[in-house]
């Protein structure tokens, strides 16, 4: 019995000597293992009476067993001590202010865009809404760009999935495909009257939103936004597009003395066409002529399509770039930076 007080003894030594658990592992392996004290003890049992198997093998259960609780207690001790030392390293300071999130804030693209249905508005336009997968019939053919129109070369761009081989859908490459959706309802609702020969109620809506093309560069993004405008009435003029255009030029950049130019040009869907230019009197950008928007008389074609009679009514469209207005406002010089996700950017403008 001596002999197991003493094996006990050595073992809880051993234990509390342990100070990492790959140590206490180790200790374990020379009481309990395979070739520990304790195995070599009952294996030595082989030889001796029936009897004397029996106290001695009841007295090796005990010590054991005693092992096994110093050695689960040490266990313990020494994730405890792990647990406190992780504790102290991961204190928390609880009389430290919390930490406030971050308020959110409108892109500036976004600012821009509402800046210009808050101007439009104010003109009487209605903004109008439409589909980023378009079928090809709103996107050239109503706009008078049929499939063989060389104009189409310029607006390499996404197919999808969907359609036919003859009338495939894409991502709209510009958001005039929703003049053509907004005129034609507007037409429906007011067939009576139109058949009946009276004045339709005017035309004048805008349509802001995100357009893809194939390009990417400082100034060209796959995908970037458009705001497309139209006015269809009776005596709608190519002075009341100038007259439009340039007061919310002169409005949007706060700028009265802004000079806007309209150079001809060429558009399928209008004729007479013109780019317009604005050129500041002021500021870095002071003398030079930057091109901002496309315009023209809406083509006859054009009018058919909407349904109505090109005899009878006219009308004036447009088509800007609502991200080059962005760049040009902040003055911007790269239009990737709106598309970057870049925090430390897109904060300036909140």
């Amino acid at each position: 019995m001596n002999e197991l007080n003493d094996v006990v003894g050595q073992a809880q030594t051993a234990f509390e000597q342990a100070a990492t658990p790959a140590d206490l592992e180790n200790a374990k392996a020379l009481f309990l293992g395979k070739s520990g004290r304790i195995t070599e003890m009952m294996k030595g049992m082989a030889s001796l009476a029936v009897e004397d198997k029996k106290s001695r093998g009841a007295a090796i259960n005990l010590a054991k067993q005693a092992i096994e609780t110093a050695l689960s207690n040490r266990r313990q001790a020494l994730a405890d001590a792990e647990l406190q030392v992780q504790l102290q390293a991961e204190a928390l300071d609880v009389s430290l202010p919390g930490r406030q999130r971050g308020q959110g804030g409108l892109h500036p693209v976004s600012i821009t865009l509402e800046r210009i249905e808050a101007l439009f508005g104010s003109m009487g336009f209605d903004v109008a809404q439409g589909p980023e997968i378009e079928s090809d019939w709103f996107n050239f053919t109503a706009l008078n760009t049929p499939e063989d129109h060389p104009a189409r070369s310029m607006h390499d761009t996404f197919y999808v999935e969907g359609g036919s081989a003859t009338a495939p859908n894409l991502l709209r490459t510009h958001t005039s495909p929703m003049q053509i959706r907004y005129a034609v309802q507007h037409v429906k609702k007011h067939r009576a009257m139109i058949d009946a020969g009276h004045s339709m109620p005017e035309i004048r809506v805008i349509a802001p939103g995100r357009t893809y093309r194939v390009d990417s560069d400082a100034t060209h993004s796959p995908m970037f936004h458009q705001c497309e405008g139209l006015w269809v009435g009776e005596n709608v003029s190519f002075k009341d597009l100038k007259y439009v255009f340039t007061d919310f030029c002169r409005t949007f950049f706060e700028s009265d003395d802004l000079v806007l130019r309209f150079r001809p040009s060429f558009f399928p869907f209008t004729e007479p066409s013109a780019e317009i230019d604005i050129q500041f009197q002021t500021g870095p950008l002071a003398g030079r002529w930057l091109e901002v928007a496309g315009s023209g008389q809406v083509h006859p074609n054009v009018v058919r399509n909407m349904g109505l009679d090109p005899e009878k009514y006219i009308g004036f469209a447009f088509g800007m770039g609502p991200d080059r207005l962005t760049m040009l406002r902040y003055g911007v010089n790269d239009l990737r930076l709106f598309f970057d996700g870049d925090i430390r950017f897109l904060s300036q403008f909140q």
